[in-house]
This record gives C-alpha cells, sequence and structure tokens, in this order.
C-alpha cells in the first residue's frame, strides 16, 4: 500500500504554546480526512488570532488530548529539543490465522509529521498569551516575546494552508470507504516517549524502521 508523507513545517514554540498549536493543527488535519457526513465545530485559539474546524466526538477528542498532555510531559524532562509528533491513517487487516490466534496487521496509508523546535522557557521568558502579550520584565523582553508570537501565528498560518494544499492534492492513495462513520480510518498519534534516549525521538523511530524494514509500519 502507498503511504503517502507530510513533513510539515518547523514551528518555534514555548510549552506554554505547545496545547494550542497541537490541538488546532491536529484536529485541522483530522477534519480534512474526515469523510463522513460531519457536524463541523469552529474552535478559537487560546493563544493565537486564529481559528480551526473541529468535527471529533467528545471520545476521540479526549484520546487525542490526553497524547499532546504526554508530550508535554515529555518536553519538560527534555528542554530546547527539536521533535516530531506523528498522525497517521491507517486500515486495520486480518491476517491468517496461525496457532497463536489471529493477527491484526495495521496498513499505514498516510502519515502527517509535526515538527516543533521547543525553546526553553528560562531563555526566552515564560509565555503566557491570551491574545494579548504580557510584559515578561522590562521592554526588550517583552518587545522579543511579543515579536516571536507574532511570527510564531504567522508560521502556523502558513502549516495550515499547508495542510488544506497537501489534503486536496494527495488524493489517489485513500482507501475505499467501507463505513459511514464520521472518521472514516482509525488514526493514531505517536509522540516521543519518557524512555527514549538522549538521540530524541529519532533514534526510536529508526529502531523501528529497522525492526519493521518500512516506514509505513511504523505503529
Amino acid at each position: 500500500m502507498n503511504c503517502e508523507t507530510c513533513q510539515l513545517k518547523e514551528l518555534v514554540v514555548v510549552p506554554t504554546e505547545i496545547q494550542d498549536v497541537l490541538r488546532c493543527i491536529l484536529h485541522t488535519i483530522i477534519f480534512h480526512r474526515a469523510l463522513g457526513l460531519v457536524r463541523p465545530k469552529d474552535v478559537e485559539c487560546e493563544h493565537f488570532e486564529l481559528t480551526y474546524v473541529s468535527c471529533l466526538p467528545y471520545n476521540r477528542s479526549y484520546l487525542s488530548y490526553e497524547k499532546i498532555d504526554q508530550f508535554i510531559g515529555w518536553v519538560e524532562k527534555h528542554p530546547n529539543r527539536k521533535c516530531q509528533v506523528c498522525l497517521s491513517f491507517y486500515e486495520v487487516k486480518n491476517k491468517h490465522a496461525t496457532w497463536f490466534g489471529n493477527k491484526i496487521e495495521r496498513l499505514y496509508w498516510e502519515q502527517w509529521y509535526i515538527n516543533l523546535h521547543v525553546l526553553n522557557p528560562k531563555s526566552h521568558g515564560k509565555s503566557h498569551y491570551t491574545k494579548a502579550p504580557v510584559s515578561t520584565g522590562g521592554k526588550n523582553a517583552s518587545e522579543e516575546s511579543s515579536s516571536r508570537h507574532a511570527a510564531l501565528e504567522s508560521s502556523l498560518c502558513e502549516v495550515l494552508f499547508q495542510i488544506i494544499r497537501f489534503a486536496d492534492e494527495k488524493k489517489d492513495h485513500i482507501p475505499t470507504v467501507q463505513n459511514s462513520e464520521i472518521i472514516s480510518f482509525p488514526f493514531g498519534i505517536s509522540t516521543p516517549s519518557s524512555s527514549d534516549s538522549s538521540f530524541g525521538w529519532h533514534a526510536d523511530v529508526l529502531k523501528r524502521m529497522l525492526q519493521t524494514g518500512h516506514p509505513s509500519m511504523l505503529s
């Protein structure tokens, strides 16, 4: 199966902005791959002058938020790092039964890589934006923080348009829809784990690739 991948533009963030950024990006991707009858809901970003669309029921949104919380916990232990969050869509196939029971295989058909450079808040001030910049100690520090935040908001807009373009241009690889669910295919969110080595999540991805022999089979 052909697995399309999209590497999104890297975003430079501080830890307090991660939740807003990831929710915005993940919901936007999922909305553009929701092939069922959706009931879209506009959601305003807490830290940015941006609105995105959500179509996930609460129980599915809760699972994605749980993954975001896990990622934020990892960032707190590994500050000032470049890292990735991967959203994967897949089909589930039952392989031939064996003595050990039925084996389930995930066939990945699309993966989105969200690239973040998480800055150390001690070096760049603690950004507590509620759509209005707050001074973080001195005019220069406040101006620098405001400028960085404005640049992030602009970059986040670029990422949203990148998602829309990719979703619109890449459609031939999408499997045939077999149900009437809002989210027609299962998806998974992969984040770095607390057990990753000092080389970061890329080392873990490389290890999985060596084990599976093909990047589209990452779980």
